[in-house]
Order: C-alpha cells, then sequence, then structure tokens
C-alpha cells in the first residue's frame, strides 16, 4: 500500500490544479437554463447515489417540477441502457433519463426533451456542468471509501489509487449539504466522530442523514413479493456492488441469515459461473436491484433487493436548499 504513496500524490495534484482552473474561471462552466441538483460524492465506492438521485427527483416532482435525470451511463453500449439505468426506471418511474459522459450535451438533451430540472446522478467531480445545489453523499459505514482493517485500525484516508477518494475530503467545503448515509448501520458513536471530523473540513457545511431501507423484493421475472418472504430463511447473496457489507445488513434486517455471500466489484460482468453453487436446497439466492438485470441475462433464479433512501434527520435543511432553487413560475407546490 505504501509504494501507491507517489501516484496518489500526483492524482493529488492534478486534482488540485483541475479544481484551481475550475475556482479561477480557466475551465469553462456550462449553464442550460434549468436548475441542476448533483448527488455525488468523494469515493469510487457505492454511497447511494442512486436511490438519493431518485429521491431528489421525487422530490422535484412534489414541487410541480418536471425532472430529468442525467448520469454518464457507465458500462452502457450501443445505446443500451446500463444496469443503474434499468434501476432508476423501477426507483423514479416515469422520470425521463439520459447518460451521456459529456454531461453538458446530455443536459441538454433534457432540457429539449421538456424537463425543466435536471439531477445530475454521481458528478461532483463533474464541474464543466454548472450546478446549482451539490448534495454531496458520505457513507457512514466507509467514509472515505475503504473499510476498516480486521485488525479494528483505521480504514485509510487516501487519494486513488493508494485509497479510494477521487477527491480530498477538504473538498466537502465545496457541497451545499453533505448527507450522511447507512447511518444506523454506523451506529451513534461513530456517526457522531464522523460529524465532528466533517465539521473540520467543511465548517458551517449543513449535514443531513438517511438509511437505505428496503422498499420491494422482486424475482427474475419482475414479480414483486412481500418484504417478511425472507424473515426467518438462510438465504445465499451475491453482489457486485461498492459496499457490499451494507447489502449483507440490509439483508439482515429483513430478518434472513446469510448462508454465503459471494461479492464482486462494482460493475462486474457477471458469467454463470459467478452464480453456480448458489442458491440451492431451497436456499433463496438473493442480490441487489442493481446486479438483478445482469442476472436474469443468465437465466439465474433470485430475488433481488430495491432499497429506498429516507431521510432519518436534516429533513429541513434539504427541503429549504430545494425550495430555494429557481424552479420556473408555477412550479413551487
Amino acid at each position: 500500500m505504501e509504494l501507491l504513496r507517489i501516484p496518489a500524490a500526483f492524482f493529488g495534484a492534478a486534482a488540485r490544479a483541475r479544481r484551481a482552473a475550475y475556482d479561477h474561471g480557466v475551465l469553462a462552466v456550462h449553464k442550460v437554463g434549468v436548475p441542476v441538483v448533483c448527488v455525488g460524492n468523494l469515493s469510487t465506492g457505492g454511497t447511494g447515489k442512486t436511490p438519493m438521485s431518485a429521491w431528489v427527483a421525487a422530490e422535484l416532482v412534489r414541487r410541480g417540477a418536471r425532472p430529468g435525470l442525467l448520469s454518464r451511463g457507465y458500462g452502457a453500449t450501443d445505446g443500451t441502457p446500463n444496469e443503474e439505468a434499468r434501476l432508476l426506471e423501477r426507483l423514479a418511474p416515469g422520470v425521463p433519463h439520459v447518460q451521456d459522459p459529456d454531461r453538458v450535451r446530455g443536459a441538454k438533451a433534457l432540457v429539449e426533451r421538456g424537463c425543466d430540472a435536471i439531477v445530475l446522478d454521481d458528478g461532483f467531480q463533474h464541474r464543466r456542468l454548472h450546478r446549482d445545489l451539490d448534495l454531496v453523499l458520505v457513507d457512514a459505514t466507509r467514509p472515505w471509501g475503504l473499510p476498516a482493517p480486521p485488525d479494528g485500525g483505521e480504514p485509510v484516508c487516501a487519494l486513488l489509487p493508494r485509497g479510494l477518494l477521487r477527491e480530498p475530503p477538504s473538498s466537502l467545503a465545496r457541497a451545499h449539504a453533505v448527507v450522511l448515509t447507512r447511518a444506523a448501520q454506523a451506529g451513534p458513536g461513530a456517526i457522531e466522530s464522523l460529524e465532528l471530523e466533517i465539521e473540520r473540513w467543511a465548517p458551517g457545511v449543513p449535514r443531513a442523514r438517511a438509511d437505505h431501507r428496503p422498499s420491494r423484493l422482486f424475482d427474475e421475472h419482475g414479480r414483486e413479493h412481500p418484504l417478511a418472504m425472507l424473515a426467518g430463511r438462510e438465504v445465499d447473496l451475491v453482489s457486485g456492488i461498492g459496499n457490499p457489507e451494507a447489502f449483507e445488513l440490509t439483508v439482515a434486517a429483513l430478518g434472513a441469515r446469510v448462508r454465503t455471500h459471494r461479492s464482486f466489484p462494482d460493475h462486474h460482468a457477471y458469467v454463470r459461473a459467478d452464480v453456480d453453487g448458489l442458491g440451492r436446497d431451497a436456499v433463496p439466492l438473493v442480490t441487489t436491484g442493481k446486479d438483478a438485470v445482469k442476472l436474469a441475462a443468465l437465466g439465474a433464479r433470485f430475488v433481488a433487493v430495491d432499497v429506498a433512501i429516507a431521510i432519518t434527520a436534516g429533513a429541513g435543511v434539504l427541503d429549504a436548499l430545494l425550495d430555494a432553487l429557481p424552479l420556473r413560475a408555477g412550479t413551487h407546490g
């Protein structure tokens, strides 16, 4: 790990230079004529940006806006939606979604489709597109991307490639609000310590807390099942996400007992061998809502868990920030 200090230092220098270029107007920032809400984070791991983006879109709809969702489309090819696009179709039904690595071009496409607000999923580092509101998520169970080591020491807080940070924690000062996700899974002591640390990095930036809560279960055919169906049952898990431990805790919260958890890197391209041996002996194979599309394509049998964001503290802060957006006349409800 220590051999990576030098490349991490170069990465940090490049990130600081790019940040300064935007701060001083050397690099251009483009407006598209409608308010943009960015849901981002600092690390490469999963912090819950997709369900949070769906939550923001629902809040904008509640205020009378016609939002559109904008994402990079990692892994999408030939115009085929990736797994995150399919997930957003379920979490934010009826909300237009454009995937485009060129966020400015993608934002303009949404405006052309009649959207009067844009929710930018995972765009905190993409400063070329002007945003009116930056919500930055910090996973309370893995604040800086990496889990704590088995010996109980402090997790590494470092830039890529030594750690998982795309920007240093000091960049939180650029946020309009910091949302601590998976707060309940971290425990009150850990949350209070993290709050103090974030206050040191970003003094005065308002904070909120959120939990990931199971919202629905569905099988490989898209049929819904009651959340209680897993209570008291032994299950096998398979996942390809940024925080597999959090998924395991989510399934355990449904009352299931995890027999096996086979985890893969985020955006994993599944093959049939990845699930061989799982889900036997009448034990259900359980996966994430994000992985469901890929497993269905393999013909696997499974139950998938979709999660939704629940704001547990600081809801008034987020309401005030969303209410302050320059939405067009008549869109505030």
